[in-house]
């Protein structure tokens, strides 16, 4: 397995113009293009994906929930101050867990207008059942683009989800030109969205309704949940020329032990992701068993950028995905636990070989991204095939744009 260190990002760049970029969602989730791709490319509705999945899939979604993560505060002067709330760092810094806690958060953000902001205390007055309250920040210390910032509020028992919930806005990706309005709370959130945590919705999900999920059911397609908390550095675009300069973002992820059970089970089931986000956990799972079975005595077990390619380097026969699976549920059996949490900064790219799943449901990437660099390490060079397809005939990008489906042609 070869790391993609020495690419060239300028390989994976492509003239996205602005007006395919989709702003607004359309009316109905699954009426969304689909683009299948299995050897060859094929055009429908997301409405029929059923229809072009094996009867022996296995789904994997990502439920995180996106949280009202952007404040917009007002001083006295009338600037207006932007606090974008990326990771939870005091008390806690796990992500759901930093959700229940009261009045005295810590938090790592961004400031929109930091110029304007020397010191002094922030308010932002709320109502909520007929109760006048206000949330106060205070920044603490400045770490380059980052800021910490104390944020309190009153009543000090409300949990920071319900402070987030009344006073936050959806944190919209940033290549979508506008202000978030009231249908985004809705249209930017999965149907089965329920762990709070991500400042960027798992978009693959997006597409799905209810009448999809129940044709999938029908087809005796197996649906099961990972969570990973997804984060601004998702949409960082590669900036340097050479990948390996690149420094990927950290995520946090949540793993059940029934699932870990039930991919042990899968036998030939073919295991389809819905969405780079599940991808990811996926695929990070595989080598934490790894590290489980070689490394027994950690207190942690996190994967780094390039630990994947550096486990594969110096692990002369690595476990199949059974016995890596296996270890993590051992591991949870001893330690009496229901759930694997872990965080992954794993960076996929091509040279990457992968070993869990064997297809993806995804949205169509920005240049230059990670994003992009995980779905060339599937398709290889033909991600520039299905992406010219996709502009020659009007499909929608990003993340409220269009669907694909990718699955390995059967030999």
């Amino acid at each position: 397995m070869q790391r993609p260190s020495n690419i060239q990002i300028q390989e994976y760049d492509y003239p996205l113009e602005s007006h395919r970029i989709a702003q607004y969602p359309l009316e109905e989730r699954d009426a969304s293009k689909l683009l299948y791709f299995n050897g060859k490319i094929q055009e429908s509705q997301f409405k029929t994906l059923s229809s072009f999945l094996p009867e022996n899939s296995l789904l994997v979604f990502n439920d995180t929930k996106v949280v009202q993560a952007r404040l917009i505060f007002a001083k006295n002067t009338g600037a207006r101050i932007e606090i974008f709330c990326l990771e939870p760092v005091e008390p806690t810094r796990e992500i759901q867990d930093a959700f229940q806690q009261k009045s005295g958060v810590v938090w790592k953000c961004l400031i929109g207008n930091r110029k304007k902001w020397k010191s002094g205390e922030l308010e932002m007055p709320f109502e909520l059942t007929g109760q006048k309250n206000v949330l106060k920040a205070e920044k603490l210390k400045d770490e380059r683009e980052y800021s910490y910032i104390r944020l309190t509020w009153t009543p000090e028992e409300l949990d920071f989800a319900t402070v987030l919930e009344e006073t936050g806005k959806i944190p919209l990706p940033p290549y979508m030109d506008r202000n978030a309005e009231e249908n985004d709370k809705i249209r930017y959130q999965t149907i089965y969205a329920r762990n709070e945590g991500s400042v960027a919705a798992p978009t693959a999900g997006l597409h799905f309704t209810d009448a999809v999920m129940e044709k999938l059911s029908h087809k005796k397609i197996e649906t099961h949940y990972v969570t990973l908390h997804v984060g601004a550095g998702t949409f960082k675009p590669v900036s340097d020329e050479e990948v390996g300069n690149h420094i990927m973002h950290t995520e946090q992820i949540l793993v059940k032990k029934e699932l870990i059970e039930s991919l042990i089970n899968k036998k030939d089931q073919k295991l389809i992701a819905v969405g780079t986000t599940s991808i990811r956990t996926l695929e990070s799972l595989y080598w934490i068993g790894v590290k489980m079975i070689h490394q027994p005595n950690l207190e942690e077990y996190k994967i780094s950028q390039w630990e994947a390619y550096e486990l594969d380097e110096h692990i002369a026969s690595l476990p199949s995905v059974e016995q890596s699976l296996q270890a993590i549920f051992d591991f949870l059996i001893l330690h009496k636990l229901q759930e694997l949490r872990s965080e992954t900064q794993i960076l996929i790219g091509p040279g990457y070989d992968y070993q869990m799943i064997d297809g993806m449901i995804t949205n169509f990437h920005q240049p230059k991204s990670t994003l992009l660099l995980l779905i060339s390490a599937y398709l290889g060079e033909q991600w520039k095939e299905i992406y010219q397809y996709a502009m020659d005939n009007d499909f929608r990008f990003l993340s409220y744009g269009d669907s694909c489906l990718f699955l390995y042609a059967e030999d």
